[in-house]
């Protein structure tokens, strides 16, 4: 099998999937999460403080995690929201070409950066006692686009935590504008009511990791996670690859 893997490389150099430089011997290897060692060095990682619900980094680098002013105001329905790294440079430009431009095998590489973060976050309690869900799609849109990135990314965690994955239980019910481009309140306006869980059964009781690409004013992840709620779920634990510095 070693043999094998080794001829393949030869015929079949492996690339780094942000950039398509080649891979070096010493950047091929699983940590690398098929990424050369100056696209793992751009990757802007969160660093704390940060809230300790919504996520938001601190702009001080100095403190400990303590909430932020709007989780103070009006607390998420979600219990806590995590993200490794900041939407910028060459993973943001990954994550649009993985969403838009149907680049899927950057599947492997973007859901191990994510499930390797994960890892590291200890879960407690551990992550085999949770239910993973990606945030649906439409099927209008699903039908457009064709694959649900959210689903792609969460089938990627799930296996490397040994969770259930379950991609039928909440449902989009409401055809919703693009969130991209719309204000912070539009956001909101435009996701309100736009979920609803079709087997409570199986959500009931249930603690939840929630899955999605990119977390911006959090009101995509709010709607799933009060629908999850509603429906009797526990605890709602929302995991995204990137996001942004949007309040």
């Amino acid at each position: 099998m070693k043999f094998l893997s080794q001829l393949i490389d030869i015929i079949y150099p492996p690339r780094c999937h942000i950039c398509g430089r080649y891979l070096s011997s010493d950047e091929d290897h699983p940590s690398s999460h098929h990424l050369c060692n100056d696209c793992l060095a751009n990757l802007i990682p969160i660093t704390h403080p940060i809230c300790t619900v919504c996520g938001h980094p601190f702009l001080t680098s100095k403190g400990q995690d303590h909430l932020c002013e709007n989780c103070l105001r009006k607390r998420p329905w979600y219990d806590s929201v995590r993200a490794p790294y900041l939407y910028s440079g060459p993973l943001m430009e990954a994550i649009q070409r993985f969403k838009y431009n149907s680049e899927t095998h950057l599947t492997s590489s973007l859901g191990t950066l994510l499930s390797s973060f994960t890892r590291e976050w200890v879960l407690d309690p551990p992550a085999t006692d949770f239910l993973t869900i990606p945030v649906p799609l439409h099927r209008r849109r699903l039908k457009e686009r064709g694959f649900n990135q959210s689903l792609l990314l969460a089938r990627v965690l799930a296996a490397e935590l040994g969770t259930q994955l379950d991609y039928l239980s909440i449902t989009r019910k409401r055809y919703t504008r693009a969130q991209t481009g719309l204000r912070k309140e539009e956001r909101r306006k435009n996701v309100k009511d736009a979920f609803s869980v079709i087997y409570p059964d199986i959500i009931k009781d249930k603690k939840i990791i929630l899955v999605d690409d990119v977390f911006t004013t959090g009101h995509t992840l709010n709607e799933c996670a009060r629908s999850l709620k509603k429906s009797g779920a526990t605890c709602v634990i929302c995991l995204t690859l990137a996001r942004t510095l949007v309040d």
